[in-house]
């Protein structure tokens, strides 16, 4: 019987477990985090760096999205302590406005709370879901100054927004007017731009209506009834008719039908005609300019038998691509109408109530016809069609994009209400100038902030709602407002004294809210501010300007523009206006993610049944169970789930390529999986086959390769950290691990380690990995160094990993005598020739001869004298490096053997030729290698060790 040599081996012994486990989750994550930041914040000597954190919405659970965000910021921070930065980061929430609101409403008892008692169940909702989101985002391994947390509902965050709003006040920049804005009647509110959603598949009714015309062009020979022909798809807006718009550029037309006659645009002649299918229209005035319609008039039989003409008036707006090349214009209900008219000194009329339906207004000749009617969208323009069936030409359902509120998912009008506003046209050039000197991550995102800048004249800061920051405005008996920098600074004196929930609940006329400069009776103001004016002002929680801003790229109309804008007010309230200087943006850096879509492309929605939890991705339940065999197996037990905890999480989100739209489905998260237990099990290799010998043992051009290997992957890496671009730090960490360090160096290592003196240059891999590894998953660095050597235990001298900046040495270990410039440079012919000898032997073991690659020979031939020269010059180490039992050079091949596979490689133009055959010799029972002298002996190198350990 042969004997058995396991006991002079060193085979890998290691505590690191193969799967974390999740007694110890709690403790890694406040060792990773918590006691991380505290450590970083207490160096003063570091330069700071500020990511101000982007408030997410206190209402409802967390998302995958939610993780993405919060785990990216947390990777950017990591990096910069790395860098030898001290970080500032305090996360925020914002916690007023509608949503909030209508969630408390509805689970405090519904309608009838009054404001103060809305404003209670409001901050209670939002309290609470602070804190269950926290606990999240900290389960996720975010770090973070959590006991000093900002929320927009915060006593001193809600007074710096007033002064904010003071100093706008005192640049002239706020002001209040009616005129239409987008109105919801499912919220009872005004809207902003940013808080609407489009619908592609709304149905609309619309309808082709005539209206008599008086004064109009004179027809020769026709004395029947001249008519103009709109077009709508809003049939509840013709009781807020005021004028028909033309252009006059275009040519119009006159067909004549069954007595009456019809003004149209020339280009529409065929859809108008289309209109009396039954009839044949003559055209009676074949083409007049719209120049000379200007000035005629028409009757709007909605507005009352006794009410006055109405115009026909020139608009820009107007064209002859759809419709009739005549437009209906309300001024109350529409942005572009109510410009035109009020050039022209015509007023805004919008008779509909908050809630979306008819004020005796609408139809004064007979009111109950319309206010008892349905709402607008719902019944109210077929009610308004009914009251003129005679002048209604054709109607139908018409499918088209239209606005709805992002929040109630129900579709929005717009509505001519006295709303307050925000002055933007006046500080759009600042805010474009601010822009210049911000890195945009990705670029593209300069061209779409600057374009909502660009387009946008106005903000309308007021919402019509009990939760939020009340505007701070008074109004006179006439019912004017008084907003001066005077009442607005008395009134936050007031609010520092009483409570904010004082506005709300002290009687409207409480004189201690009027400034005593002010004489006379006043109320106060019922409107709240835009919660995009709430978290726009954040900025005021940060020391000046922050480094980082980052969020989802649906926050360029969102937060970065109200931030940006309120910013840059800011700052023009303050400076000489003389002198203006130039602007600054409240971020240096301006970064921007996608979505978080499913599998299959489509977004995340409760409803579709699609979304994806990040405790689904912790927990492993995404994924299918894991399978038990054997005597393991219990019949009806709980299925059993690989769960790897916030590093899956966090790795998911470092290998997303975050600037697109980010897919997570199984096909995903289970490549995710297998890198993560990849990853674990390079670490308990290491961990159990790392020696102290190695410090001081020989190193071999293997050795010299690993580590140049090492320094360019943590270069590679350390490159995409400071780019922001996390997953191309995955791809090539992945890289490293699988074709450099596992299918290279530690399989090359193997006897070495097990068979030989243990040396080698794993320590420094190891401390590499970890240092690349830790702003990615800091859970699984915290706990592979829990698992490390006991010698690198008591070593002071080697920090923690998380602790230790990104450039610093990772060994200390003599350069290669041949030089690193010559072993780059000979570099491309050894792997080109290591990648020859695995196709060989693949070629071998797909034939069924060969097993172990030890159980081979390699002979490379080459006519190359330069290829030659660096295979013989690392001859007496390709064995080692290659695997096999020995390896030749320019030796001829025998001709006579069991077996032979070859492969040709290229390298440099330079060709040859890789022939792996049986050895000659014979398999030592030890290490396995075919190079002891005879059967059952040991090789040289294994009887030496042996007898060493014998002494």
């Amino acid at each position: 019987m042969s004997k058995s040599w396991a006991s002079t081996l060193r085979l890998p012994k290691s505590t690191f477990p193969p799967r974390p486990l999740s007694q110890f989750r709690s403790e890694y994550l406040r060792r990773s985090a918590d006691d991380f930041y505290k450590w970083q914040s207490s160096n003063d000597s570091r330069p700071e760096f500020t990511l101000h954190d982007g408030p997410p919405y206190a209402n409802g659970g967390l998302h995958a999205g939610h993780a993405l965000n919060k785990i990216l910021k947390d990777m950017i921070n990591r990096v910069k302590v790395q860098q030898g930065y001290r970080i500032r980061y305090r996360p925020g929430w914002d916690c007023h406005g509608l949503p909030i609101e209508m969630k408390a409403v509805g689970t405090s008892g519904g309608k009838g709370m009054t404001p103060v008692e809305i404003r209670k169940a409001a901050r209670q909702l939002a309290s609470t879901t602070v804190l269950e989101q926290m606990e999240g985002f900290r389960s996720y391994g975010v770090m973070g100054d959590w006991d000093a947390r900002w929320t927009t509902m915060d006593p001193d965050f809600e007074v710096r927004q007033l002064r904010l709003f003071k100093q706008m006040v005192r640049r002239g920049l706020i002001y209040r007017k009616s005129k239409p804005v987008y109105w919801s009647p499912s919220s009872r509110t005004a809207l902003a731009e940013a808080e609407l959603e489009y619908n592609e598949n709304h149905v609309s009714m619309a309808a082709y209506v005539r209206y008599p015309i008086i004064g109009g062009p004179s027809l020769d020979g026709f004395t029947g009834q001249l008519y103009a022909i709109i077009w709508t798809t809003t049939p509840w807006t013709l009781p807020a008719n005021k004028a028909i718009a033309i252009h006059e550029d275009l040519d119009y037309a006159v067909i004549a039908v069954n007595g009456s006659a019809y003004l149209t645009a020339v280009s529409r002649l065929e859809t108008v005609k289309a209109l009396f299918p039954e009839q044949e229209p003559q055209v009676i005035v074949a083409s007049i300019k719209g120049s000379e319609l200007l000035g005629s008039q028409y009757k709007n039989r909605l507005q009352g038998v006794n009410s006055a003409p109405q115009p026909i008036i020139h608009a820009d707006f107007v064209s002859a691509d759809s419709g009739t090349g005549l437009v209906h214009i309300a001024p109350g209900h529409g942005f572009e109408d109510y410009e035109a008219c009020a050039q022209l000194g015509i007023d805004a009329f919008a008779p509909i109530d908050d809630e979306g339906n008819f004020t005796r207004e609408a139809f004064p000749d007979d009111p109950k016809k319309l206010t008892e009617a349905s709402s607008i969208l719902k019944g109210g323009s077929k009610a308004v069609l009914a009251l003129i069936e005679d002048d209604v030409l054709q109607s139908a359902k018409y499918k088209h994009k239209y606005p709805y509120d992002w929040r109630t998912k129900q579709p929005v009008v717009m509505r001519s209400t006295a709303q307050w506003f925000a002055d933007v046209g006046s500080i759009k050039d600042d805010a474009l100038n601010a822009l210049k000197d911000v890195k945009f991550v990705p670029s593209s995102g300069r061209n779409r902030l600057e374009s909502f800048v660009v387009g946008r004249s106005e903000w309308c800061i007021s919402r019509q709602r009990a939760w939020g920051v009340p505007i701070p405005a008074l109004y006179d008996a006439n019912g004017d407002a008084v907003v001066t920098e005077e009442s607005v600074d008395h009134i936050i004196s007031v609010i520092q004294q009483r409570g904010i929930d004082a506005w709300f609940s002290d009687a409207a006329d409480e004189p201690a809210w009027v400034a005593p400069s002010l004489k006379g009776s006043y109320r106060r103001g019922t409107d709240t501010m835009d919660v995009w004016f709430d978290s726009g002002s954040s900025w005021t929680e940060s020391k000046g300007q922050a480094d980082v801003y980052l969020e989802g790229s649906d926050q360029h109309r969102g937060w970065f523009q109200s931030s940006l804008l309120s910013y840059v007010a800011a700052q023009r309230a303050e400076s000489d206006p003389v002198s203006q200087s130039q602007p600054m943006s409240p971020f240096k850096t301006l970064i921007t993610h996608g979505f978080t879509l499913d599998h299959t492309g489509k977004k995340m929605s409760k409803s579709i049944g699609n979304t994806i939890t990040p405790g689904q991705i912790m927990d492993g339940t995404l994924l299918p169970p894991i399978k038990v065999r054997g005597k393991a197996k219990v019949a009806g037990a709980a299925p059993t789930y690989e769960a790897l905890g916030p590093d899956a999480l966090r790795l998911w989100a470092a290998s997303s390529e975050y600037t697109k739209d980010v897919a997570i489905g199984q096909a995903v998260l289970k490549s995710v999986h297998t890198v993560l237990v990849k990853y674990r099990t390079i670490i308990k290799m290491l961990t159990g086959s790392m020696h102290e010998s190695a410090r001081t043992a020989p190193t071999t051009t293997l050795d010299h390769i690993a580590l140049i290997q090492l320094r360019d992957v943590m270069a590679e890496v350390e490159k995409a950290f400071a780019a922001h671009e996390f997953y191309k730090a995955f791809s090539a960490l992945n890289r490293w691990v699988a074709n450099d360090l596992s299918a290279f160096y530690l399989e090359a290592m193997k006897d070495r380690l097990y068979c030989g003196d243990g040396g080698g240059v794993l320590e420094p891999i190891f401390l590499g990995f970890l240092r690349m590894l830790s702003p990615m998953t800091p859970l699984l660095v915290e706990e592979a160094w829990d698992h490390r050597p006991e010698y690198i235990k008591a070593d002071s001298s080697i920090p923690h990993p998380l602790y230790t900046p990104y450039d610093a040495p990772v060994h200390s270990r003599a350069p290669s005598p041949i030089g690193e410039a010559s072993l780059r440079k000979d570099l491309p012919v050894l792997m080109s020739v290591q990648g020859a000898v695995k196709a060989a032997l693949e070629k071998g073991r797909a034939a069924k001869v060969l097993g172990s690659s030890l159980q081979s020979s390699v002979i490379v031939t080459t006519e190359d004298q330069a290829v030659a020269g660096v295979v013989a010059k690392y001859g007496e180490e390709l064995e080692a490096m290659f695997v096999v039992s020995s390896v030749q050079t320019n030796m001829e091949v025998p001709g006579q053997v069991e077996w032979r596979y070859d492969e040709v490689f290229e390298v440099n133009g330079a060709k040859g030729t890789v022939s792996v055959l049986p050895p000659n010799e014979h398999k030592c029972p030890r290490c396995w290698r075919y190079i002891a002298p005879k059967e059952e002996t040991l090789c040289g190198r294994c009887d030496d060790v042996v007898a060493s350990l014998e002494e």
